[in-house]
């Protein structure tokens, strides 16, 4: 590869970890004058924390930023012509920035919205079909962290095959396989408690509250 080529794939995948860093649960809650999520609950800046800081309707706005923040990273790679890999890289990338945000000393969410956004951005119906699951699995468990860890499970094994049956470029399953794998990972203490069984199921609230 040339040396220009590997520049711009470097920034590229460097550009998509600062997208993916920009706290939008944060800057909702200020631009809201709502409460900043890390300062309560799980001091996460992702989804569910950001719900019960600043109300589902609001949280729905900054989710689906977040969400953008991984398709953004793959349409640009892809509208720059680098190719599937750096696009893979890139969308990486962001899910990384989303949980170890520059811009919040290195913490933040926990993935799961970049890594819907860059699946979306590489198998839309894919990505729809995580919905249902994700959805059904919160709403019998009431575990927010054990439907997103079945969701982005789900969407893994599906993206795998959709890739092996129509043939598609065999780098895509470094996202399949990888994005799946950020999310767990950054779900880590969560599949602790999930384990010992004192994970905390929605609208239960902490010991200290």
């Amino acid at each position: 590869m040339e040396p220009l080529l590997i520049l711009r794939a470097v920034l590229l995948i460097a550009v998509g970890y600062v997208i993916g860093g920009i706290p939008w649960g944060v800057i909702v809650a200020r631009v809201s004058g709502g409460t900043d999520p890390r300062t309560i609950g799980s001091g996460r800046t992702g989804g569910a924390n950001t719900m019960r800081a600043i109300g589902p309707r609001l949280a729905l706005t900054a989710g689906i930023l977040d969400l953008l923040k991984g398709t953004a990273a793959v349409l640009l790679a892809r509208v720059l012509g680098a190719g599937v890999e750096v696009e893979v890289l890139a969308g990486l990338a962001s899910i990384i920035g989303h949980s170890r945000s520059p811009f919040l000393g290195f913490g933040g969410g926990r993935g799961v919205a970049p890594a819907f956004g860059v699946l979306l951005a590489f198998q839309p119906l894919v990505a729809f079909a995580v919905i249902p699951v994700f959805a059904a699995v919160i709403a019998i468990t009431r575990y927010s962290s054990l439907g997103s860890l079945t969701g982005s499970a789900f969407g893994g094994i599906l993206f795998g095959i959709v890739i092996a049956t129509q043939n598609l470029d065999p780098f895509l399953y470094v996202y399949a396989v990888g994005g799946a794998g950020l999310v767990w990972l950054f779900h880590w203490d969560n599949i602790g408690r999930l384990l010992r069984g004192q994970e905390r199921k929605i609208g239960t609230p902490r010991p200290e509250e």
